[in-house]
């Protein structure tokens, strides 16, 4: 084996922005609609800024559920609809699956 195909499987601990952008480019070429296209964008632009504003988090599980527990209770106390909520942890659910699947963090 390759010292370059090893690299190319050990998954990223923290992401940086052109991981992120990367990752989510391709949620958003996957959707069809352009409606769906902004409100994913929206999601996963509000994630970015929680995220790089953490100190050195890694991109994991972990992570994720933190933001997801914080976020949600930020946007319950701004009583927002439920189906709003949803939509936008849908956005930071794809990046996550698709950073996993592109190499760029381990398996969420």
């Amino acid at each position: 084996m390759k010292k370059s195909d090893k690299m190319k499987r050990t998954p990223k601990r923290v992401l940086r922005l052109p991981d992120l952008d990367y990752a989510k480019r391709s949620v958003l070429n996957t959707l069809g609609s352009l409606a769906s296209q902004r409100a994913y964008e929206f999601g996963i632009d509000d994630f970015v800024a929680w995220y790089c504003s953490e100190p050195r988090l890694a991109f994991n599980k972990t992570v994720v559920l933190r933001y997801r527990l914080a976020y949600r209770l930020e946007l319950e106390a701004r009583r927002l609809a439920p189906a709003a909520i949803n939509l936008r942890l849908a956005a930071v659910r794809r990046l996550a699956y698709e950073a996993a699947d592109t190499g760029c963090s381990a398996p969420i």
